[in-house]
């Protein structure tokens, strides 16, 4: 990985899933976020773009679950984002304030979540918000590995990791998937679905020296199995 940011950042803390949620604090709310900064862990969350390319953190392609609005969030304008609430009465944050609050000090995992295969909006509007903290401890991270392409083509010395889950998929799959994805995004690191421990792919990729995170942990179980496994947890335990 010459040349690249250092990866001992992914491996220092575990990381909220979604922030610390729970306990009346909404999954990637402002709320949750701030839980997370307190109790001195990293914060994974979730990305997508309005229709004038501001990235806002949330996960659903459909606002309904998470605001009681209807339809996709690809659909508004960041101004009306703005005006939309999360369960606690939150705002459904921009990453940029999200950068903010993290301040430069807290890790930081954003998974940008994209439909089909036009990433570069996307891609672009993270990529300014990051800029404004060059410095700060972040990586970006996607199942789609066209983004992280976009990343290795535009901004090659940001932190990567492609996102994989192999559930419900065959040999052949698997196989194809992560040689195409290891080609285009060429990762600094793997986030993989704690379901999928242990695997001959992931202990592969850490013997070569790419740490490998599990998500979604939630369990003592699933601790065990990622502390054995695992070089760190994207995880939701103790949540209320």
């Amino acid at each position: 990985m010459s040349g690249r940011p250092d990866t001992d950042v992914l491996t220092a803390r575990p990381f909220a899933h979604r922030g610390l949620h729970g306990n009346g604090a909404s999954e990637n709310g402002m709320a949750a976020f701030r839980a997370a900064i307190a109790a001195g862990h990293g914060i994974e969350c979730d990305v997508r773009i309005s229709r004038d390319s501001v990235a806002f953190v949330f996960h659903d392609d459909d606002l309904g679950r998470m605001t009681g609005r209807a339809g996709p969030i690809a659909d508004q304008d960041g101004a009306q984002l703005d005006g939309a609430r999360l369960p606690d009465g939150g705002a459904v944050p921009r990453l940029s304030d999200l950068l903010a609050l993290c301040d430069g000090m807290t890790p930081l995992l954003v998974e940008i979540k994209t439909n089909g295969w036009r990433v570069a909006k996307i891609a672009a509007a993270v990529a300014q918000d990051l800029d404004a903290w060059p410095n700060a401890p972040v990586a970006v991270m996607a199942f789609n590995p066209l983004v992280l392409r976009w990343f290795v083509l535009q901004r090659p010395r940001q932190l990567r990791g492609w996102v994989v889950s192999q559930q419900n998929k065959g040999l052949m799959r698997r196989w194809a998937e992560r040689a195409l994805a290891l080609w285009l995004a060429k990762p600094d690191f793997l986030a993989c679905d704690i379901r999928d421990l242990p695997s001959p792919f992931t202990a592969r990729m850490r013997s070569r020296g790419v740490p490998v995170l599990s998500w979604t942990v939630r369990t003592p179980d699933d601790q065990a199995r990622a502390a054995r496994h695992a070089d760190q947890i994207i995880h939701e335990l103790g949540r209320g």
